[in-house]
């Protein structure tokens, strides 16, 4: 029992020692880091005794280290919506592309009068039926089971009107599966669950991700509910646009009606579609394809802006560049490396070395064709 207690007493004096130790330590790198800080503020601080020319320049270097911001962008506020969803509104929305106003005006102009056309001639032969062939005013009725001139009316015409409607109709689809021209520029617009990504491949490859806005959010922006997102997808106006879809878990659908567009997003291929949008302004849309639980709340804003503008957002986004700046950059990266220069050339003929045949000008590469002197059979 003494020689564990003799033992202990040693440690315990070492513990003691140790500690006190640290105790000295702690307030003298806590006074060795207050005098960094203090020297660094000092060195910051202008000496009053240099011209203000001076001070200002050591300032301005002393600044220099802080990581410069990136340049801000003002996007559009509610007052350039040009297209979205209103209360109490009956038809189509405004158009915005040139196939959105061309089917609008087949809608307009052709479909609905040949709709109202047909149903008022219909609805008039029902009542005109009804009434004058009536058992009680028709008390004989007509025994007819032929009439080859309304026979050959009531299948002419119709098929008449299906040629009318279909020449506009297959020429509104030619013109929305056009493909798109090869300085298009390429947006990607992968769905997932349940939001959106838009990468944009050239322009450096960067995504943005857009979710809903909360409603008070949205409220408070000026902006509808459920349709507002937090980041919306940039595009120049006038500038031919290659949108790509894909989905990333299960099939989405990518629409904007106002821009006359609705392409699938489908898992495992990838859908492109030709868009050029003709004025600036923000533009609503949502997906519209069942996607899951939240399918309601994937909406779409897309805000087209003039060129110049589109290119400043760009810049605005972590590795963004123009269009000419990628393809220069990609130029770059493909050029072939400079070959250095060739060494000497040895002269077969002062070194002794044997020269191949083929190596000769005009001669053949395998020598001479045989002959029946110098065949091997001979």
């Amino acid at each position: 029992m003494k020689l564990g207690a003799n033992a202990r007493t040693p440690l315990s004096f070492l513990t003691l020692l140790l500690a006190a130790l640290c105790l000295l330590a702690v307030p003298q790198a806590g006074f060795a880091q207050a005098t960094a800080v203090q020297d660094e503020s000092a060195a910051n601080v202008a000496d009053e005794s240099l011209p203000q020319e001076a001070q200002v320049e050591g300032s301005v270097s002393a600044d220099a280290t802080v990581k410069e911001k990136s340049p801000s962008f003002d996007y559009y506020g509610p007052d350039m919506v040009k297209g979205q969803p209103e209360s109490g509104a009956f038809g189509f929305q405004s158009q915005h592309t040139d196939d959105g106003l061309f089917a609008l005006r087949m809608h307009n102009a052709l479909l609905l009068p040949i709709i109202v056309g047909i149903s008022v001639l219909v609805l008039f032969l029902l009542m005109w039926v009804m009434f004058r062939y009536n058992r009680r005013a028709n008390t004989v009725p007509s025994r007819t089971a032929h009439n080859t001139l309304i026979e050959v009316l009531w299948t002419v015409i119709p098929v008449l009107i299906l040629v009318v409607i279909a020449v506009p109709s297959i020429t509104l689809l030619a013109r929305q599966y056009k493909s798109p021209p090869d300085d298009a520029i390429t947006i990607k617009a992968n769905g997932y669950q349940w939001y959106w990504g838009f990468e944009y491949v050239d322009n450096g490859g960067f995504e943005v991700i857009s979710n809903m806005k909360d409603e008070s959010q949205a409220l408070a922006d000026g902006e509808p509910p459920q349709l507002a997102a937090d980041n919306r997808m940039v595009v120049p106006v006038g500038v031919p646009l290659r949108i790509q879809t894909f989905g990333a878990d299960v099939i989405h659908s990518f629409g904007v009606p106002s821009l006359w567009f609705k392409l699938d997003a489908v898992p495992g291929r990838i859908n492109e579609r030709l868009l050029t949008i003709n004025e600036p302004g923000i533009y609503y849309g949502q997906c519209m394809e069942l996607c899951g639980a939240r399918h309601a709340y994937m909406p779409i804003v897309i805000e087209a802006r003039p060129l110049d503008e589109y290119n400043a957002w760009v810049r605005t986004q972590p590795g963004g560049m123009t269009v000419a700046e990628a393809r220069a950059a990609e130029a770059a990266a493909n050029a072939p490396a400079t070959a250095e220069p060739a060494g000497e050339e040895i002269d077969a003929e002062s070194s002794g070395i044997q020269e191949p045949e083929s190596s000769v000008l005009d001669a053949p590469g395998a020598g001479e064709p045989p002959t029946q002197d110098t065949s091997p059979t001979t």
